[in-house]
């Protein structure tokens, strides 16, 4: 097999078609509270149901990508999408619209699955995670520009169509994509980095800490997300063209922050932009949800949407450096996945008992919190070996930089806090009796030698 890495943008691709359901959660809670006649509530757990199927496919999948092969569970998370919200757009019945929701959800987690397994074996899975991240909110942002103008057919089943017919339009448009990734069994993900040996998942402690912070972290994230349709509508009182105006304005401001992250790489580490990042989103959380106008409503999304994907980016990479298999980086993407899922709840709970101002303030402080673990996590991984032919052993950049100098290629860079760790393989050395070593052989190297 080769070991020429395969284009990255198959799985960026995949990636998108995973990503887009989560990022128009609040055209489609709106779009379901409007079309069908659903409360804020109800709207919001359906959205919640979508999102738990999808973070159901991530769990049932994390250990299973690397023995199918990427392109198999690709091809069938992507075809169950297009299925599962076609169906939804075509329904009228709130248990169809729901029951198709769930079978799209499922389909966009299998296919974020596969990427970021693929995205965790990648030499730089920081730099493959912020232009999954940058093409997703492109995506995002156009549909938003977009869907406010369409009028739905008359074969659609009501307002909520557009949005889950725009999520399955991309699902099919993705699908061509599927062919450049790998078709084998115990695939590289589309990229031909290496794996590590089957074995238990590594750094169980610290992997944990990070996948039950980012549940949380999604959660406060989602829960703002999955109501700001109604706080721009209701609280701030603009139109819906307005409100996906500002939307579009956000994601844009998100595709800037992602090119910053990517540009920043990892001069700085992670525990810096994951930590200060974090606090920031919580100040943008609670200017957000108490906004009474268009200043102060456009002002915190667009300061939060640029700093939620820079966040998110180091967060991704930190969890693909922790297993090269991408193990880790599937479970914390599930758990990920998982806060998405109960955050149009909790906000639509929240809102409804504190107010859009009251909701916001919970959230925040919950952020701050929750930027001590995961800056512990970022600071406790950034010490391990960096380069190619490290030595694993807890000596950390030093031992990395001895076998930088002894066994690496030629002109090798030093290492650098937040680049991914490399795996090693091993091979077995027979050991020689040293009554069979003969004292010549240590005679002095010559010519003759």
């Amino acid at each position: 097999m080769s070991s020429r890495p395969r284009a990255l943008w198959p799985l960026v691709a995949v990636f998108t078609a995973g990503y887009l359901a989560s990022y128009l959660l609040p055209t489609v809670v709106g779009r379901l509270s409007a079309g069908l006649g659903l409360s804020p509530a109800q709207a919001g757990l359906a959205g919640s149901l979508l999102l738990l199927s999808s973070a159901a496919a991530g769990f049932t999948l994390a250990s299973r990508v690397e023995r199918f092969g990427p392109r198999r569970p690709a091809r069938a998370g992507l075809l169950l999408a297009v299925a599962g919200y076609g169906a939804a757009a075509l329904a009228g019945s709130v248990p169809l619209v729901v029951a198709g929701a769930m079978a799209g959800g499922f389909g966009s987690g299998t296919a974020t699955a596969v990427a970021a397994a693929g995205i965790a074996g990648r030499p730089d899975p920081h730099r493959a995670s912020t232009v999954g991240l940058l093409s997703v909110s492109a995506t995002a942002g156009v549909l938003y520009l977009t869907l406010p103008h369409l009028t739905v057919p008359g074969w659609l089943g009501g307002g909520h169509a557009l949005p889950f017919a725009a999520i399955a339009l991309v699902a099919a448009a993705v699908w061509p994509a599927t062919g450049k990734l790998a078709g084998g069994h115990g695939g590289d993900g589309g990229d031909g980095g290496a794996r590590g040996a089957a074995g238990p998942l590594p750094r169980r402690r610290a992997g944990l800490v990070l996948a039950g912070g980012m549940a949380c972290w999604a959660l406060a994230q989602n829960a703002l997300w999955g109501v700001s349709g109604r706080i721009g509508l209701t609280q701030a009182g603009l139109t819906e063209v307005a409100v996906g105006a500002v939307f579009a304005a956000a994601l844009g401001a998100g595709l800037v922050g992602v090119l910053g992250a990517g540009a920043l790489g990892g001069r700085i580490g992670r525990a810096v932009p994951i930590g200060a990042g974090t606090v920031l989103i919580a100040v943008c959380i609670a200017v957000t949800s108490a906004s009474d106008g268009l200043v102060s409503f456009a002002g915190g999304e667009i300061l939060w949407n640029a700093c939620y994907p820079v966040v998110l980016s180091y967060l991704i990479g930190l969890a693909a450096s922790l297993d090269p298999r991408g193990r880790w980086a599937v479970f914390a993407g599930s758990a990920s996945s998982l806060g998405v899922a109960c955050g149009p709840v909790a906000g639509s709970l929240l809102s409804e008992r504190a107010g859009y101002a009251g909701m916001g303030l919970v959230l925040a402080v919950l952020l701050v919190l929750l930027a001590a673990p995961l800056t512990a996590v970022a600071l406790h991984t950034a010490g391990r070996p960096l380069v190619p032919g490290a030595i694993r052993r807890r000596g950390g950049a030093p031992a990395a930089l001895v076998a930088g100098t002894t066994g690496a290629a030629a002109g090798l860079a030093a290492p650098q806090i937040g680049a991914p760790e490399q795996p090693v393989a091993e091979f077995p050395v027979r050991s020689v009796p040293a009554r069979l070593v003969r004292r010549r052989a240590y005679r002095p190297a010559g010519p003759d030698s």
